[in-house]
């Protein structure tokens, strides 16, 4: 389905409520809600929203990382696990 025929004024949703929540949910195709002309809100299936809420989780972590990194605060893996193995061993003394 081609964007153009996914934007859909706020007056369709209110009254084909409904059939609007099966195109979203079957075709996995979002849909933008306008008001006055303008895109207000964004119709998605839920598995499709999740997707994404989890992929931005995944790219938040990933620019955390890279910014520790670019700030130096990494180390090696070798020495990560040593650290640990170390300070398990302090606290079972």
């Amino acid at each position: 389905m081609k964007l153009s025929e996914r934007v859909k004024p706020i007056s369709y949703l209110k009254s084909h409520t409904a059939e609007a929540l099966r195109d979203v949910s079957v075709g996995r195709q979002a849909m933008i809600i306008t008001q006055h002309g303008e895109a207000k809100a964004v119709l998605q299936d839920i598995d499709s929203y999740e997707r994404n809420q989890e992929s931005m989780a995944m790219l938040k972590l990933l620019a955390i990382s890279s910014k520790s990194k670019n700030e130096g605060r990494s180390k090696p893996a070798k020495k990560a696990f040593s650290d640990i193995r170390r300070k398990i061993k302090e606290s079972t003394r």
